[in-house]
């Protein structure tokens, strides 16, 4: 497992528990890709089985091809990933369905989320807060990782946030609502997608 940005001053899951996220990560994008059926998962780890929030991202030849999440934590972790896993794969409006062919060049980053909290612009450290930009019926939220790996700013992160939310740049400077968050983020090894 790769350690990313976002992460805190320490882990909310262990390598073990890591690692049977993206099992069930991985199983729940064969079993429904390859036979249209969620595989039934027993989970025993505590951290696992409780609420949780989290994005599952698919990159294929370390370019992105699905990511989609949940910022409250509406089910127990190892459900909301399992869905997330599905979802970025068949969901996404950016992509096409991932086809079967397709599977073994994926690779999938999990990202386990806090629940959000109000942030000012001035506090927004790249590399460790994940952003959710608000105003109106307009929404949009970008990782932690994200900025890093365009090479951003504080600023260009939050214009950018503003921008997925359909709103312009400098919406954050006139009215829009700032949130963040930290992500405690981690994907498959060996897998040519990262």
């Amino acid at each position: 497992m790769t350690e990313a940005v976002g992460t805190g001053p320490s882990p909310y899951l262990d390598a073990k528990e890591r690692k049977a996220l993206l099992g069930i990560a991985r199983r729940a994008l064969e079993g429904y890709i390859g036979a249209g059926k969620m595989p039934r998962e027993d989970v025993t780890e505590a951290k696992l089985a409780a609420p949780g929030a989290a994005f599952v991202t698919l990159t294929k030849n370390a370019r992105l091809r699905g990511c989609i999440g949940f910022t409250d934590p509406v089910a127990p972790l190892y459900k909301v990933v399992q869905e997330c896993a599905v979802a970025a794969a068949t969901e996404d409006p950016r992509f096409p369905p991932v086809s079967q062919p397709e599977l073994p060049s994926l690779r999938i980053e999990i990202s386990v989320l806090t629940p959000l909290f109000p942030i000012k612009p001035e506090e927004v450290e790249v590399g460790m807060h994940g952003l959710m930009v608000t105003q109106g019926r307009m929404q949009g939220l970008l990782l932690p990782q994200v900025p890093v790996e365009w090479g951003w700013d504080r600023e260009t992160f939050i214009d950018q946030t503003c921008v997925k939310a359909g709103l312009p740049p400098s919406a954050w400077r006139h009215g829009a609502t700032l949130r963040g968050f930290t992500a405690e983020v981690f994907g498959e090894e060996g897998r040519e997608g990262g």
